[in-house]
């Protein structure tokens, strides 16, 4: 029970963290100064952003938990047999508990500041994820969705490989995160960039109504991708994890 306890506290920092650094970097720092003292880090900072938190925090609590921060990773492990399926719910719920955390300590941050205001009706408000209106490109569902599968499961194809035993030691954490802020450069302008059923969820909760209502879909999407994308390394690798 112990040993649960704590990779369920890792899942849920490791979570916290994710959200924390990676969404508070797109509502803190993206635009900061606005366009006429322009010394936000734009987008190219909050994909680098994303990917230092996975990087610093696998290398932190992967010994302990196996660094997921994300349902979707979880569920595309067991999909790959390398994750016991009695465990999805426990880290589920810690993921989805740190990542709300996270967006309320974000919240209590971002409010400090004078005039802050959260337009639920505005694209990517709260850094928050969405497809048409709540897209920041304007981009439809069905494209919404295709990007969102097809990242998350050549993001569960990094982790598998990365990660297997005869990959080299130490590096995992360097391709994984690298591979997220590859993934954010690609996918901000059509969803905000979610493949992380959480981070979208805690983010959500503080957004308001409408991302709250395009919500299923960045469960569905990620989630389908990291299967497929287990299944496509599974037919790949054709060894035992």
């Amino acid at each position: 029970m112990g040993s649960v306890i704590k990779r369920m506290a890792a899942e849920c920092i490791g979570t916290f963290w994710l959200v924390l650094g990676g969404c508070g970097s797109a509502v803190l720092a993206a635009k900061f100064g606005g366009d006429g003292n322009p010394l936000g880090i734009g987008l190219l900072g909050v994909s680098l952003a994303f990917g230092l938190t996975v990087v610093t925090g696998a290398y932190a609590l992967g010994p302990i938990s196996g660094g997921h921060f994300n349902p979707a990773v979880s569920i595309g492990l067991w999909a790959g047999g390398r994750f016991r399926a009695c465990d999805l719910a426990p880290y589920i719920g810690a993921q989805l508990i740190g990542a709300t955390l996270a967006a309320y300590v974000l919240y209590l941050i971002a409010s400090g500041a004078p005039g802050f205001f959260i337009d639920p009706n505005a694209p990517g408000t709260f850094a928050s994820n969405g497809f048409d209106a709540m897209s920041p490109g304007g981009y439809g569902l069905m494209t919404a969705f295709l990007i969102e599968t097809v990242l998350t499961a050549v993001f569960l194809i990094v982790i598998l490989a990365t990660t297997h035993a005869r990959a080299p030691a130490g590096f995992a954490p360097l391709a994984i995160g690298l591979t997220l802020t590859l993934i954010h450069l690609i996918s901000i302008p059509v969803t905000n960039t979610s493949v992380n059923p959480a981070r979208s969820t805690g983010i959500a909760f503080m957004a308001g109504a409408p991302a709250m209502s395009q919500l299923w879909l960045f469960w569905v999407a990620p989630i389908l991708g990291a299967v497929l994308g287990a299944i496509a390394y599974r037919c790949l690798d054709g060894e035992s994890a």
